[in-house]
C-alpha cells in the first residue's frame, strides 16, 4: 500500500472490468475496496461480516432476502448513497447503467460470500486485487 493519496476517479479509470474490485487502501485488517458494476451481480450472503457500500457515480440496486423465507425486496442506492447490508442477510448488487462504488470489509472477504449460488462468467470470485 501507498502512503500517498489516491485519487479515486484517476484510480478507477485504470479498469473497466465489472464486479472485479481493486484495493486502494488497508485500514488495520480491513480493505477499502473499489469495484464498477454493470449487471447483475449473483446472490451471496456474507455469513460473519457486514458489508458497506458507496456508490461513487451511477445507481446502484441492492436486492435483498430478508429472513427464513427470503421475501424480496431492492433498495435503489443513487450517487452518492451509503448502505449496509446485514452479515447474513442474501442480497444482490446490480446496475443496469454502469456504477463506481467503494467497499469496507474485512481483508478476507470473497466478493461471493460464504454462501452463493452460480458464479457467471462476468462476476470475479475474489479478495480483491491490487490496484496498480
Amino acid at each position: 500500500m501507498t502512503t500517498r493519496p489516491i485519487d479515486l476517479g484517476t484510480a478507477l479509470a485504470r479498469f473497466d472490468q465489472p464486479w472485479s474490485p481493486r484495493i486502494a487502501a488497508r485500514v488495520n485488517d480491513y480493505d477499502v475496496r473499489i469495484a464498477k458494476a454493470r449487471g447483475e451481480h449473483v446472490w451471496h450472503a456474507h455469513d460473519d461480516t457486514d458489508e458497506f457500500f458507496l456508490v461513487l457515480d451511477g445507481e446502484l440496486r441492492m436486492e435483498l432476502r430478508d429472513g427464513p423465507g427470503g421475501a424480496e425486496r431492492t433498495v435503489h442506492l443513487p450517487e452518492g448513497s451509503v448502505f449496509v447490508v446485514p452479515r447474513g442477510v442474501e442480497h444482490r448488487p446490480s446496475s443496469p447503467g454502469g456504477a463506481a462504488m467503494l467497499m469496507f470489509e474485512p481483508s478476507d472477504t470473497s466478493t461471493v460470500g460464504d454462501r452463493h449460488g452460480p458464479v457467471p462468467d462476468h462476476v470475479h470470485a475474489t479478495t480483491g486485487r491490487p490496484l496498480d
